[in-house]
């Protein structure tokens, strides 16, 4: 849930730190992602300050959320990158993030995302299958380096989350099955131009049992210990993401201490350097979705409408995970009412709520969408010819553009007549 410091409500109006959203939506239009900074940083220290007693390196999933400001300023706190493509590689560096604090990730990076990897000098590559490992050696071969290399391990752990963010059961596309290992230690053995650094894993996203992070972290300590009898000197054991933030007030989020309660007394005896790739967690409630309710209706049942502004195309995770966000009018009411909250978009499916409980909110209020700073903006695509929407970042009380909305032009700049 958002911080209520951070988006307080001040005079009846919801704020982001010291500014109204209203005044936000005046200047900037809707609908419009508004990110608090200093929620980022709270957030981000927070994380550090659990897991302080190991020796670690914390690299933010920019998949969650790629805007260059906030990868900036989480890597402005010594915050590196865990990138999953060429293009979130460039954006990093753009950003101002180091090469050697920078991982790169993807269970299908093309040659090209590899050579740009290498060439740029990212700390290690993080390979998913044996043929993977084979187009890293010859590339690296061909550049003349050894490259540093993990392998991702599929834990076969199967987590309880949504099954589209589960990434840890052996019935999915990703990592290296434990069963082959042996067959891959060998074959690592006759590459001359790939140097195995370390072990990786992540079991999925939202994973609120501490339960399922201990048995995976055990499996793949038992990876570990199999690579350094192997005679492969790792250096950096990586447990991954997925640290679960709260999207609805019913479904607390376990406390990131929790997880450090489990995985520290495990994770301090690998004479290795932990590495960590939280995202979701950093910057899930760090931004809101501001929209303005252009419609409303009732149909021959009596169910309530409210057609917004935003829709699929700015916020797909109702519609891709059937996934819950809390709505609030940003001027306070004291009713309420039943509807559905449904986008402009030409489809069923364009909706973020259901028959929810909201704000009697009229044509022309404001709505704010919470918890949309993760996997919102970077899902968000020009479907029905929509235009991506502009983005500002909070920090006290100045607010800047971040992000600016697409034009008509831009929708067809690229296409060729």
């Amino acid at each position: 849930m958002l911080d209520s410091k951070l988006f307080p409500v001040c005079d009846g109006t919801l704020c982001c730190e010291g500014v109204s959203l209203e005044k936000l939506a005046d200047k900037y239009g809707t609908p419009l992602f508004v990110v608090s900074r200093n929620s980022l940083v709270n957030q981000y220290e927070a994380f550090e300050k659990a897991f302080s007693g190991l020796d670690h390196f914390t690299f933010y999933s920019v998949k969650a959320n790629f805007n260059l400001h906030v990868i900036r300023t989480l890597a402005e706190r010594g915050c590196g990158c865990d990138v999953n493509s060429g293009g979130e590689l460039y954006r990093a560096l753009q950003a101002g993030v180091k090469p050697e604090r920078i991982i790169m990730a993807g269970v299908g990076k093309t040659a090209d995302d590899i050579e740009y990897g290498i060439r740029s000098g990212v700390l290690m590559l993080k390979a998913e299958s044996s043929s993977e490992l084979c187009v890293i050696d010859e590339i690296a071969g061909r550049l003349g380096v050894r490259a540093s290399v993990g392998i991702r391990i599929n834990p076969n752990v199967m987590a309880e989350t949504h099954p589209y963010i589960n990434t840890g059961d052996s019935k999915e596309k990703f990592g290296i099955d434990e069963a082959d290992l042996d067959n891959v230690f060998a074959m690592i053995h006759t590459m001359e131009h790939v140097e195995l650094t370390g072990l990786d894993m992540h079991i999925g996203s939202q994973i609120f049992d501490t339960e399922f992070y201990q048995a995976a972290t055990e499996k793949l300590l038992d990876v570990l210990t199999a690579a350094r009898t192997a005679g492969f000197a790792i250096r950096y054991f990586d447990v991954g993401g997925g640290f679960p933030v709260a999207y609805e007030p019913q479904r607390p989020a376990t406390p990131i201490e929790h997880f450090a309660d489990k995985l520290v007394p495990l994770l301090e005896k690998t004479d290795a350097t932990i590495l960590f790739e939280p995202g979701r967690f950093i910057t899930a409630n760090s931004a809101v979705l501001l929209t303005k309710v252009l419609y409303k209706k009732r149909n021959h049942a009596g169910k309530e409408f409210v057609i917004v502004d935003a829709g699929m195309t700015e916020l797909i995770r109702p519609a891709l995970y059937q996934s819950y966000h809390e709505i609030v009018a940003v001027h306070q009411h004291d009713s309420v009412m039943v509807a559905d909250i449904v986008g402009p978009v030409c489809e069923s499916g364009d909706f973020f709520a259901r028959e929810r409980t909201v704000d009697r909110v009229e044509e022309g209020e404001l709505l704010a969408i919470l918890s949309a700073g993760a996997y919102a903006s970077v899902m968000s695509n020009n479907y029905n010819g929509r235009l991506r929407p502009a983005e500002v970042m909070v920090d006290g009380d100045e607010a800047r553009l971040i992000r600016k909305r697409d034009t008509f032009e831009q929708l067809v700049q690229n296409e060729v007549l």
